[in-house]
């Protein structure tokens, strides 16, 4: 273990991924973080990742930056290996590793984490319901609107395409995976699916800092969509986070159907109740304020005590009625413009996404397959268990 700087030793651990960051990795990094004292990270190349389970969304390049941005992480290691060994625990001085109760696989079939599973070095935390990379993929291509937080999920549950999607019928069966009941329709891998993601209080509170404003702090309020949350996010975030010597970033993130009328086609891609643990996790946010008013008026300035207003270098669309936004902090002279040096977008992830379609086709349908054989496997020596018990060995 490695010793901090209260003269306490730490027990670290280690994560692996990612092939896209969202806010169900950044879940997974706060229960790994509450499970020992120092969290390390491990990010895998795009050959890697190309390898092992398709072309990534993001570069390597953007997504370390993406995960040194998430709060609960201490340290990430560049180019991780994408199969977890004993050795690589050791070299970076990791007692055990983390990953979700979903399965990894190789090229070959073969679960990543094997090695350590024997030794006794792995532990499991909960996959968060309801998203997925598969999932995001998908809703960027079928570009409808179902995903909205105000609309009913009905359309959205009856798509079924070539990224493994399944029909759910309402039902939710990704949190966890049992071999003694259904996992889904048949034909298709229990962990690689579409299931709806269900906000609630509690979430809301593990992702929220829970600091107040102190004396002496800069009030910084950005607001916008947030939509896909990724490294141009980031990059700004940042910037807006250097502004002040104590800064106090609040992000106002606005509601599905506003984004809609200023963004059109199927955006945004995650529903404002995403978008807001996506924000919450960064560590350059201190709060976020949930459905934000469009325009950045008297009422919200005076109850956050905001000191400055910050935009980027991205467009700024009129309000409903033709007026600018920002009238009101541009006539405090409070507001101000930021160039992070990042023109990503999240028109062009999706562009991204669009113009690899068939690769990330591929890259889904291998994925489920793979699972697929696994669980099936998996599924027969339970079964097998059930009806020989005589025969198993004890453990």
């Amino acid at each position: 273990s490695r010793k901090n700087g209260r003269g306490c030793f730490d027990l670290p651990v280690q994560m692996t991924g990612y092939d896209m960051v969202h806010y169900g990795h950044s879940n997974q990094l706060r229960q790994a973080k509450a499970m020992g004292d120092y969290l390390v990270v491990g990010v895998h190349t795009d050959g890697e990742i190309s390898k092992h389970k398709g072309p990534p969304v993001f570069t390597q390049a953007e997504r370390y930056k993406m995960v040194r941005a998430i709060k609960w992480v201490d340290e990430i290691v560049e180019g991780a290996p994408y199969v977890t060994t004993l050795d690589t625990l050791d070299k970076h001085s990791c007692d055990f590793c983390v990953h979700g109760d979903d399965i990894t696989l190789t090229v070959d079939g073969e679960d990543t984490y094997a090695e350590v599973k024997r030794e006794g070095r792995y532990r499991e935390c909960r996959r968060t319901q309801g998203v997925s990379t598969t999932d995001l993929v998908g809703r960027m291509l079928l570009m409808t609107k179902a995903h909205h937080s105000n609309l009913d999920n009905s359309n959205y549950q009856q798509h079924t395409d070539n990224f493994g999607k399944v029909n759910l019928n309402g039902s939710i069966w990704l949190t966890h995976v049992s071999l003694s009941r259904p996992q889904g329709p048949k034909g298709h891998s229990p962990w690689t699916g579409v299931s709806q993601f269900l906000q609630t209080s509690q979430k809301i509170i593990q992702f929220a800092s829970g600091k107040e404003p102190q004396p002496g702090d800069t009030i910084i309020y950005v607001a916008g969509a947030f939509d896909l949350f990724h490294i141009g996010h980031v990059d700004f975030l940042e910037a807006v986070y250097k502004l002040a010597e104590k800064p106090y970033v609040i992000v106002g993130l606005h509601f599905d159907q506003e984004v809609n009328r200023y963004k059109g086609k199927n955006y945004p891609i995650m529903n404002v109740h995403e978008r807001t643990l996506s924000v919450l996790a960064c560590r350059y946010v201190s709060e976020v304020v949930i459905g934000a008013p469009y325009a950045v008026g008297k009422d919200l300035l005076d109850h956050f005590k905001v000191d400055l207003v910050i935009h980027g270098k991205t467009e700024v669309f009129p309000d409903k009625d033709s007026s600018d936004p920002y009238a009101e902090p541009k006539k405090r002279g409070i507001f101000r413009t930021v160039d992070s040096g990042n023109s990503l977008t999240t028109d062009d992830i999706v562009q991204r996404i669009i113009e690899n379609r068939l690769q990330f086709e591929a890259r889904n349908q291998k994925k489920e397959a793979k699972e697929l054989a696994v669980f099936e496997a998996m599924k027969r020596q339970v079964e097998g268990a059930v009806l020989n018990p005589r025969n198993q060995k004890p453990v």
